[in-house]
């Protein structure tokens, strides 16, 4: 095993089977308890990287005004940016290790669905060289990979008489809708910088905007098309992170791009909550 296996699939990959022999050696049932447990203990790190996208938006009408200072100033406009998050003791990256590790797990179900459940004869052997002996199987034991209607082993997806390709089943909807949610709720600035862009005719600020806008729309539509393709146990631990992201979020900064649906809906005071 290479040192990434070592170090981060491997540990990993026991956590993720330690849930499995706990919770009555239901996978779909393990990925669940798995993915709420890594939420738990990775929350002091998650919070620094919240307290930091709170604070960055509260700067985001002295940002603006920099903006319009260093127009045409690239240069200008990071350096005066970099000292206001100085001066006002701000690190963008602060928290990032979370999420960084929400890939790993990630890779790590990916390995395990890939590689330790194809359907060769050998599935529980190569489960068993990723764990470490305690946790090791009975060669002859077949894991349980089934949840509700699902084999998270297998794609989330099924196929209807008439159409030519295969429609996304229901978690893996609900892992899209998710994830444009998570998305939307971390980007509050767009009106703020269109009317910037507007102001300062500068192609950097209308880039910054069409990323901005991009990004809403295409990871989603990456979650689902890979999904398609994908074991749907990822699918299910994927929606978990993002319904999780979204209520962290809401519960520290509000509720983002969604504040003018939110508040449609009636629900200004969830809106507005800090």
């Amino acid at each position: 095993m290479n040192i990434f296996q070592v170090l981060l699939v491997q540990p990993l990959t026991n956590g993720l089977m330690l849930f499995y022999r706990i919770l009555g050696q239901n996978l779909g049932v393990a990925i669940l308890g798995f993915s709420l447990f890594l939420i738990f203990i990775l929350r002091p790190l998650t919070k620094p990287y919240l307290n930091s996208m709170k604070r960055i938006k509260e700067l985001e009408p002295e940002v603006s005004k920099l903006k319009k200072k260093y127009l045409g100033d690239k240069m200008g406009f990071s350096k005066a940016q970099a000292d206001l998050y100085k001066e006002r003791k701000i690190n963008p990256a602060a928290g990032c290790l979370p999420y960084l590790l929400q890939f790993a797990v990630l890779i790590a179900l990916f390995n395990v669905f890939t590689t330790a459940l194809a359907g060769d004869g050998n599935a529980m052997v190569k489960v068993n060289r990723l764990l470490y002996p305690a946790l090791r199987f009975d060669q002859n034991q077949v894991l349980n990979t089934k949840f509700l209607y699902l084999d998270v082993s297998e794609p989330d997806k099924f196929n209807v008489p008439g159409i030519p390709f295969a429609l996304p089943g229901l978690f893996l909807i609900l892992a899209t809708v998710a994830q444009f949610l998570s998305v939307k709720i971390t980007t509050p600035y767009i009106s703020v910088e269109q009317k910037v862009a507007k102001s300062t005719k500068s192609d950097t600020d209308d880039m910054q905007v069409s990323m901005q806008k991009s990004m809403i729309y295409t990871l989603p539509l990456m979650t689902l098309f890979f999904g398609l393709s994908f074991p749907s146990g990822l699918a299910l631990y994927w929606l978990v992170f993002s319904i999780v992201s979204v209520w962290q979020q809401v519960l520290m900064s509000g509720w983002g791009s969604l504040t003018p649906f939110v508040t449609r809906l009636g629900l200004m005071k969830l809106a507005t909550k800090q």
